[in-house]
């Protein structure tokens, strides 16, 4: 069957068979390998995308299903070529990531709270996170990367102060 789905703002089409999920098509027709397979039974939350914004297992969705949806992948974050999304960079900055084979879906996860709630506690980030599994962090340091982020995200508009 062939599919025309939005990645990352631009539209794409491929051949697929019906019961190719989302995310084969995306890391096998279109080389975005940043989603990544884990367990393929949507509990690792290795392979979550935005579909219309919203986190999504893509190993649940068959490709066919994706079709007239907005997908967001890892590689569609970044505002910019050879640049980090704030929250990407916060990741970094507090060593959120190890092996960083959970990385990309806890930064789509996070994508999507911060958009909807932009001063999340901390209970409401290890609630949003909850779905994804990570076997390096212990998770304080994710915890610790998000909240950095919606910090520096609240403040990404304020006006600057004068030098004197």
């Amino acid at each position: 069957m062939k599919v025309q789905l939005s990645i990352n703002g631009e539209r794409r089409t491929a051949d697929v068979e019906p019961r190719k999920t989302l995310l084969d098509c995306l890391r096998e027709d279109f080389g975005l390998t940043g989603s990544h397979t884990g367990c393929e039974h949507g509990v690792c939350g290795a392979c979550t995308i935005l579909l219309d914004g919203e986190p999504v297992r893509a190993c649940l969705i068959f490709a066919v299903q994706a079709d007239g949806y907005e997908i967001t992948t890892i590689e569609g974050v970044a505002p910019a070529p050879g640049e980090l999304s704030v929250i990407q960079d916060a990741f970094c900055e507090t060593h959120g990531m190890q092996c960083g084979y959970c990385t990309p879906g806890m930064v789509l996860t996070a994508t999507a709270l911060l958009r909807d709630n932009p001063q999340p506690t901390r209970k409401e980030i290890v609630e949003a996170i909850s779905g994804n599994i990570c076997r390096c962090t212990g998770y304080g340091q994710i915890v610790e990367a998000i909240a950095l982020a919606a910090e520096r995200l609240a403040h990404a508009n304020a006006p600057q102060r004068a030098k004197p």
